[in-house]
């Protein structure tokens, strides 16, 4: 499983890659195995103003659709619109071309609930 050590992750396997006062914002390695094929996916608006643990996007695959859940709470400030086009850049590079969202972070001591690299492997039993 492919598990960068650079980025943090959620529980419900979102990763983050911080940059200041921003993140980028995507799905694991390992819930895009889940997913399987990604057909489909709906991205918020930008300006959009969202909540940790908020729905902020839905993935849609040819088994299941999925929430994505806000790691942080901020602002939306950009949205991968590729995907729009080709979703299945989530599948083939989940941690590069296949982002989701960019954020302002509102709230920089929310980034101390996430998991690093080694306790998301924990989590997943692997």
């Amino acid at each position: 499983m492919n598990v960068p050590e650079n980025l943090k992750y959620t529980k419900t396997h979102e990763w983050l890659s911080i940059e200041g006062d921003f993140a980028t914002i995507g799905i694991t390695h390992y819930a895009q195995a889940e997913l399987t094929d990604v057909v489909f996916v709906d991205l918020p608006a930008i300006g959009k103003i969202v909540n940790q643990g908020e729905p902020v996007a839905v993935v849609e695959s040819v088994k299941a659709a999925s929430d994505i859940y806000a790691p942080i709470s901020g602002e939306i400030i950009q949205t991968n619109s590729t995907l729009t086009q080709k979703p299945g850049l989530i599948n083939t590079s989940p941690y590069t071309d296949g982002w989701l969202i960019k954020m302002k972070i509102f709230d920089p001591t929310q980034l101390q609930n996430l998991l690093s690299a080694q306790s998301y492997i924990e989590l997943l039993g692997t």
